[in-house]
């Protein structure tokens, strides 16, 4: 007789997700973390760069704050204050997931999970079968190999610095890379971002990325474009960066590198179960979370270890999409188009739908695009010129059909969150034309486009 009905090789937000929702059938189940529960999103991700960008908006809203009566007084930001009070918060969830766990009547099992064969799992010493196995590892950054490497940080240690870095050098410039050097730079770090292309962000809508890097270059970031960094060489005075094509070296106290991120299968064994890896090293898996395999039937991978959109509320939709697919007799699959993305940016930024290149890539010159730029009311009585970004790209042969709706500028992302909805639903310009909007608000300016 077999130990479980489902066990969960890993307690990040599919895993988490799935567990819980299976057990909710009626499932008994288990889970195995070698780690801390709730993956990489409350240990090293989404919560601990949301709680940095919040602590780096304040320097931001105290000089607006003067404009309106409030008296200037000298503050200064204390960077180890700030890593205890992340830190307390993110064992607190660590903590709450944990009580989640045991009030579904999950099993907690601590270690480190691999495949023996289909049906049993060794943990330690210890043998743990189940009639379906889910693998939820997640992901995790890879460095490259680059001389020096071992001098620099990740995303993961950026956090649990004992003092905040005076001058910092970011390698990269993906969504993590540029969260960092936003929030670093807020806070009174000297940051330089290193890109091998013409601009941050490759994968969003280009007139975004341009205009978010141009805003990091106004707030005092050194942005090296078209630039590759052939070493890194440790120093009394800190970590010298050799610059290929570059005569001067670059001279910084910390090296963060926005690595990208690998599935992290390392020891899980999916060769003793015929599993074989895709080309970026992912889990093959089908619209339902099935690995694909002739043999086994009863293996399935949800979240960043697929490869699929690498995001916490894709994984977790997958994890419940599984579970009620396979524990509560309802076939679910998750559609991940129209999936919304936000950007830790000051200020923030958010995404919703096809880019600019995207649009014209399936639809040609159907596409048009409608901007709006505008003062956000709450600058008006300060010297802060900071102006709010709304681009809406629509296909003007299908009544235009809105396809992707990006925007730079406080509330961003409550805003494009909600749209997200209407995009789904099919929103047509004229429906945005025809809405009323709330007066004061960054939001009604959405309803007030023209071309």
């Amino acid at each position: 007789m077999l130990d479980y009905d489902l066990l969960v090789i890993g307690a990040g937000s599919g895993g988490l997700a799935a567990a819980q929702r299976a057990a909710g059938y009626g499932a008994k189940v288990a889970i195995v973390e070698q780690a801390k529960p709730g993956g990489a999103c409350v240990n090293y991700g989404c919560i601990p760069e949301k709680l940095l960008d919040y602590a780096a908006g304040f320097n931001r809203l105290e000089q607006v704050a003067v404009s309106y009566g409030w008296k200037e007084c000298q503050r200064q930001f204390d960077w180890s204050h700030f890593v205890a009070a992340e830190t307390r918060h993110v064992r607190q969830l660590n903590e709450v997931h944990l009580h989640h766990l045991q009030e579904a009547g999950v099993v907690s099992i601590q270690g480190h999970g691999s495949f023996q064969d289909a049906h049993t799992v060794t943990v330690g010493d210890r043998l743990v079968t189940a009639e379906k196995i889910l693998i939820a590892v997640g992901a995790k950054p890879a460095k490259p190999a680059l001389s020096g490497a071992e001098h620099t940080i990740t995303w993961h240690e950026l956090y649990h610095l004992p003092e905040q870095p005076q001058s910092v050098a970011v390698i990269g410039g993906d969504w993590i890379g540029v969260k960092i050097v936003g929030s670093l730079s807020a806070l009174g770090s000297q940051m330089t971002q290193i890109i091998s292309g013409e601009h941050i962000l490759p994968k969003a809508d280009a007139e975004i990325a341009q205009e978010i890097q141009q805003r990091l270059i106004q707030q005092g970031v050194k942005v090296l474009n078209w630039t590759k960094v052939a070493a890194i060489e440790k120093t009394e005075r800190g970590l010298r960066i050799v610059l290929a094509e570059h005569s001067e070296p670059l001279m910084v106290d910390t090296v963060v590198i926005d690595a990208p991120r690998k599935p992290n299968l390392a020891g899980v064994n999916l060769d003793n179960v015929g599993i074989k890896m895709t080309a970026s090293g992912a889990v093959p898996v089908d619209e339902f979370s099935r690995i694909y395999s002739d043999i086994h039937h009863n293996i399935f991978a949800v979240g960043d270890c697929t490869g699929r959109l690498t995001l916490t509320p894709s994984a977790i939709a997958q994890g419940r999409a599984f579970a009620d697919s396979e524990f509560g007799d309802k076939p679910q699959s998750v559609c991940l188009d129209w999936v919304p993305i936000s950007l830790s940016s000051h200020p923030e930024t958010a995404m919703v739908g096809l880019s600019e290149a995207q649009a014209r890539e399936k639809f040609g010159d159907a596409i048009f695009c409608y901007r709006i730029r505008f003062r956000p009311l709450m600058y008006c009585l300060s010297g802060w010129n900071e102006k709010t970004l709304i681009k809406v790209i629509v296909n003007r042969q299908d009544s235009e059909r809105v396809l992707g709706i990006h925007m730079i500028g406080d509330g961003a992302v409550e805003i494009i969150q909600s749209l997200a909805v209407a995009l789904k639903l099919g929103v047509t310009k004229y429906d945005l034309d025809a809405t009323i909007g709330i007066h004061p608000s960054s939001a009604e300016e959405l309803f007030s486009l023209i071309a």
